[in-house]
């Protein structure tokens, strides 16, 4: 498998601005986007991944404390500190191979201590040390489709998806949330295309969840792309970095 850098109808609930979802505290997003220790790669990719409007949804505040899990070379980790700041802390979290894809700009990004309310943790999946009740919120950016792959050939090890989930549930606190980005797959294949196509379909996303004691608060579409027709590859050239993407927000 290579790793990541990086239908419903009608009835899907799409959040622009809710009231059941809190908006950070005195700008600290806006700030957070805009701190000048950002990278102008960074920045650059801020164009194609819109991070305000997708964390604007998740509602992360000061002081709260967040995992971002599988989550690579930690630019949302980074965001994210910002935005919690000093009396908040952000668990970034690999597994092995996901490290191994990360580990150039990881040290760059974690270098001389720039990021102190970040911890940086290689895990096993089956292990995540989450703890129980300890998270106002977490996030898997583009990588939940990765639970349901197995490739030997790149050391992707098969996971347990309801144990994983189960953890991440289980460490959120009462109210406590969950952002989910990820490539939409074809209708009515489910979890089908995460192995040759990296995609999983977003009905799939919300009944998975549901069954592990999530409920679903709702979407935005500020990540969708109606040209990208679900049967390439996320890798493919022609759709790279502009596949249609969904992005939920779940809650304890």
């Amino acid at each position: 498998m290579r790793l990541i850098p990086l239908l419903l109808g009608a009835s899907l609930l799409v959040l622009g601005a809710c009231a059941s979802v809190e908006a950070p505290a005195n700008g600290a997003l806006a700030d957070a986007l805009a701190n000048p220790a950002r990278s102008d790669s960074d920045r650059e990719r801020d164009r194609r991944d819109l991070p305000g409007d997708v964390l604007k949804l998740a509602g992360f505040r000061p002081g709260m404390k967040v995992a971002d899990i599988f989550g690579g070379g930690g630019y949302y980790s980074e965001i994210i500190a910002h935005l919690v700041g000093p009396t908040g802390h952000v668990r970034l979290i690999n597994n092995p191979p996901y490290d191994g894809y990360a580990k150039q700009a990881l040290q760059a990004r974690l270098a001389d201590n720039r990021l102190p309310n970040v911890s940086y943790d290689v895990l096993p999946p089956g292990a995540m040390n989450l703890g129980r009740g300890t998270l106002d919120g977490a996030l898997i950016v583009l990588s939940y489709h990765d639970l349901y792959v197995i490739d030997p050939v790149d050391n992707w090890p098969a996971i347990d998806a309801g144990q994983f989930i189960d953890q991440i549930v289980a460490s959120l606190k009462p109210a406590g949330v969950l952002l989910i980005v990820d490539h939409q797959a074809r209708a009515g294949t489910g979890k089908g295309d995460a192995q040759k196509l990296h995609r999983i379909e977003e009905s799939f996303a919300m009944a998975d969840f549901k069954a592990h004691g999530l409920d679903f608060v709702g979407s935005i579409p500020v990540l969708r792309n109606d040209a990208d027709d679900h049967s390439l590859n996320v890798f493919d050239k022609a759709i790279r970095g502009k596949t249609d993407r969904f992005v939920h927000l779940y809650r304890k």
